[in-house]
């Protein structure tokens, strides 16, 4: 399972020019589900969301996390994350979950999420969605939750 955070002073996503969720500061994270992956994976990465330290101290430095600073999360379905990119110029989605087994995982991951106490916004699955942020730093970081053997 794959989480492309991003630290944001606020994001939003739209469908169909409706606003669906909305987050000040905290963190948008875009998740891709991998071919393989199941509860274990989203559990996991709910941990890693929760936990991984990218605001701030008062040196400066990142070394609060999410739940250190009460800060908000907005989860946003990506399929494309898990594309292929290896070669050629066009992507291949082999190694994305198929839908009926990435919407229960991504429901799954921001259930886990509320467990470990933050109470995500969330995409809509499948839909066409505007998304929209600002961006704080920036900073970006690519997690991926490998499947365990």
């Amino acid at each position: 399972m794959i989480g492309l955070l991003q630290r944001v002073h606020e994001a939003w996503v739209c469908v169909e020019g409706s606003e669906v969720a909305r987050i000040g500061p905290g963190l948008l994270v875009l998740v891709g589900v991998e071919r393989g992956d199941g509860p274990a994976e989203a559990d996991r990465l709910a941990g890693r969301l929760t936990s991984y330290r990218v605001f701030p101290d008062a040196a400066g430095r990142m070394n609060r996390s999410l739940l250190d600073m009460g800060g908000a999360l907005l989860l946003v379905p990506q399929f494309t994350l898990a594309a292929d990119t290896s070669s050629g110029t066009r992507p291949g989605f082999e190694p994305a979950a198929a839908p009926a087994v990435a919407e229960p995982l991504f429901g799954r991951l921001a259930t886990a999420c509320q467990a470990l106490g933050v109470v995500p916004g969330r995409g809509v699955f499948g839909a066409d969605m505007q998304v929209g942020l600002v961006n704080h730093g920036p900073v970006t970081f690519w997690l991926r939750v490998a499947q365990k053997a």
